[in-house]
């Protein structure tokens, strides 16, 4: 019986050993693993600086075609304040969105942002959703459970 209890104990010293250094080793760690069925993931953008807009869009393209979340991940692209640039026809950011939302992203404005600041509709584009606040938004979203990501 002691003989069977010591090959247990070294056997699970061998296991718990294996799987501590495959966290630690960099050659062996290959990333969380996706065990849901389902994600939900609010991107927030507030900032008109073309280089957060393009890096922001280009994060959510990242993650929807992530091997790991390919399938499972459904997006949406808040925007309220200086972000509401991203959304306007003068803008250079048609295609890119275009081609999130056809990968089922949705595109949210804050309406508070478009009353505040008398921005027209018009001058936005045509496939653009409308939220009542984006922090409301936020908040809501927090607490169904999403990952709020702020690139």
């Amino acid at each position: 019986m002691k003989n069977y209890t010591l090959i247990l104990v070294a056997f699970a010293f061998l296991t718990f050993a294996k799987t501590a250094s495959a966290q630690t080793d960099p050659a062996v760690f290959t990333g969380a693993t996706a065990k849901l069925k389902h994600y939900d993931a609010l991107y927030i953008l507030n900032s008109n600086d073309e280089k957060k807009i393009k890096g922001t869009l280009r994060n959510i393209d990242n993650a929807l075609e992530d091997v790991r979340l390919k399938g499972k991940l459904h997006v949406e692209l808040v925007v309220f304040g200086d972000g509401v640039a991203v959304y306007m026809k003068s803008g250079a950011y048609e295609q890119a969105l275009k081609d999130l939302q056809a990968k089922g992203v949705v595109l949210a404005q804050c309406s508070n942002t478009i009353r505040e600041r008398k921005i027209d509709k018009a001058d936005l584009f045509p496939f653009v959703s409308y939220v009542p606040s984006g922090n409301g938004e936020i908040i809501i979203r927090q607490y169904e459970g999403w990952a709020v990501v702020h690139p």
